[in-house]
């Protein structure tokens, strides 16, 4: 079977196609570089991380942008040899005026070279391309209203695309308008005769959901789907997929859908979704108030669908809820081949990684080095991802990435001392500019992470450590420094919507001494450890509720997830650097 979530922690946004017999996955990066998460599978069940196509900054410029800004929702298509991607830069969000940049960039391979982006219109985010069967191609695009009141809750343009010339071309026509139903999201499919508008609706939080409408020509009217069985309140949207009413399921927020056929003709659809923590906003909060709080952000899971006999669709099974287990291809009945070994690429500032490896069951195993102190119910997990890097090879991994800005020789090097990551110190951590900083997502409530790190600060402004976090103003961060009166000393700063807290003394350590800094995630709290090379950690601080990490909690960004991962500054300018000898993430699903 498929378990869902396929891509776990923050993958929201999925854009699917298939090329032959393989499929490719397009999700939002935000404010995370390089742009644009790219998987590939043969069967949907197992998926495995390729390059990035936005790895230069002539593709993608980052700098400024807050957080859950920058890529939204990229569309992957493919016409006659080409894979055409599409895909939003937002620069400006939480203000009157957005400005959502829309951009196209075209390779031959997957695996690129990809090209410079042409510009196309900037009405609103949530850009899709489609190719009529005529050989014309159209975008169609959510609209941003910056007036007051709103002319429309909901309104989606479409507009013909000059392939030849990498321009827009012709009117803009509205194809949707409503006051009532939002839809975002689009995604226009052909099929018998019909073109069919496929929305996602109602935001992107728990009453998000899909909608779908149809038409005999591509400018409409659009007609949309309502089935009889599906239940609806006044106000609502049709949705043919949704979590909404259903708040004891594992797939929350589903929604944001987009389609593929098999080449046996079944048909799947991809959507984004969350598992929530069991922790909820407070009910004054400034926003969301008494909201679940999605520590992990969206993710993207899939579903199995069919076309009913009046030319709808619908899930496979049934009505429209979100299935945690789903029935692969008949290709997928078939032994499975081994996971590919991960790749690596030479990108200017690689960014890397490592990807899942299916849903393996195995005996839960400790960090490599030290002690890490577990709770009663770690004897046993669904290991998701296991990986420790030893910084021994010439780039890093494809799943690590870093904030808005590529990582050359001026951040990072592989090469100075061999077989250690050496972090020269840059901005400080609410930098939207010049950090030096790699992350990993956050696939599970369950996770073990840590660092070993030689660091010999020389005042208070340099710093070197360990991070997990959320975006610039939420994080916590185990971290070397040095106080005038302690010497060198190790503390622990929790940072929660730009108010900042040392929860530890500065405790002070030897000079000339690898650190080997630890955190343990069960559930929604933290508990650091820290300790030297070889010799038994102590924990560090106090266990901390850290679900203020998530989407419902930030008051800026909230589109992305929970991060972990290593980092240095120096607020003098003199780039003092750290090495790393190792970092190492292990997640995991708690058994029943």
């Amino acid at each position: 079977m498929i378990h869902n979530p396929i891509l776990r922690g923050f993958h929201p946004d999925p854009s699917i196609i298939r090329v032959g017999e393989d499929y490719y996955i397009a999700t939002s990066t935000f404010e995370w570089w390089p742009g644009v998460r790219l998987h590939h599978s043969k069967d949907l069940i197992h998926w495995n991380l390729i390059e990035y196509p936005l790895t230069r900054t002539s593709q993608l410029d980052l700098r400024g942008v807050g957080p859950s800004q920058g890529i939204w929702a990229p569309c992957l298509t493919y016409d006659k040899g080409i894979f055409y991607l599409v895909y939003t830069v937002v620069k400006a969000f939480y203000c009157n005026m957005y400005d959502t940049e829309n951009y196209l960039v075209t390779a031959q391979d997957i695996h690129g070279p990809w090209s410079e982006p042409a510009a196309l219109n900037n009405f609103g985010f949530d850009p899709s391309l489609f190719h009529d069967d005529d050989g014309r191609k159209y975008m169609v695009s959510m609209v941003t209203d910056h007036r007051v009141p709103k002319k429309y809750v909901g309104r989606l343009v479409l507009q013909e695309f000059d392939a030849a010339n990498r321009r827009m071309t012709g009117p803009v026509k509205d194809i949707y308008r409503a006051d009532g139903i939002f839809l975002e999201g689009p995604h226009i499919f052909k099929r018998n005769g019909w073109y069919y508008l496929f929305s996602a609706d109602t935001g992107t939080g728990e009453a998000h959901g899909q909608t779908i409408q149809r038409a005999r020509d591509i400018w409409g009217p659009y007609e949309m789907y309502r089935p009889e069985d599906t239940y609806r309140q006044e106000g609502e949207a049709y949705s043919v997929l949704t979590s909404r009413h259903h708040e004891d399921i594992l797939l929350q927020k589903a929604g944001h859908c987009d389609l593929v056929e098999t080449p046996e003709g079944e048909w799947y659809a991809v959507h984004l979704c969350g598992r929530a923590s069991e922790d909820r906003n407070p009910e004054d909060a400034e926003r969301f108030a008494g909201a679940r709080r999605y520590m992990l952000g969206r993710e993207t899971a899939i579903q199995r669908m069919h076309w009913t006999r009046d030319g709808w669709l619908e899930l496979a099974d049934g009505g429209n809820v979100p299935r945690e287990t789903v029935e692969p291809p008949r290709c997928g009945n078939v032994p499975c081949e081994e996971a590919e070994p991960l790749d690596r690429i030479d990108l200017p500032g690689s960014t890397a990684g490592i990807s899942g490896h299916g849903n393996m069951v195995r005996e839960s195993a400790p960090l490599r080095t030290g002690t890490m102190q577990d709770s009663a119910q770690d004897a046993k997990f669904a290991e998701h991802d296991f990986t420790r890097d030893d910084f021994d090879m010439p780039t890093l991994h494809l799943d690590y990435q870093s904030l808005r800005i590529p990582l050359d020789g001026h951040y990072i090097s592989l090469t100075e001392r061999p077989g250690w990551l050496r972090m020269y110190g840059r901005s400080g951590l609410s930098s939207r500019f010049s950090q030096t900083l790699i992350a990993r997502r956050v696939t599970e409530y369950h996770m073990d992470a840590g660092c070993c790190v030689a660091f010999e600060p020389e005042v208070f402004k340099q710093m070197a450590g360990l991070i997990l976090m959320y975006d610039t103003d939420n994080y916590l961060y185990l971290h070397i420094s040095r106080d005038e009166d302690v010497g060198k000393c190790i503390t622990l700063l929790r940072a929660e919507n730009k108010r900042y807290e040392y929860l530890t003394d500065y405790i002070p350590i030897e000079e000339n001494r690898d650190i080997e800094l630890k955190l343990s995630l069960r559930g929604t709290w933290v508990q650091f450890f820290c300790g030297f090379r070889g010799e038994a950690i102590q924990q560090t601080g106090p266990r901390i509720n850290g679900s203020f990490l998530s989407d419902e909690a930030c008051t800026e960004g909230w589109f992305t997830g929970a991060m972990v991962g290593i980092c240095c500054q120096d607020l003098t300018g003199f780039g003092k650097y750290a090495d790393f000898d190792w970092f190492e993430v292990q997640a995991g699903q708690v058994l029943n």
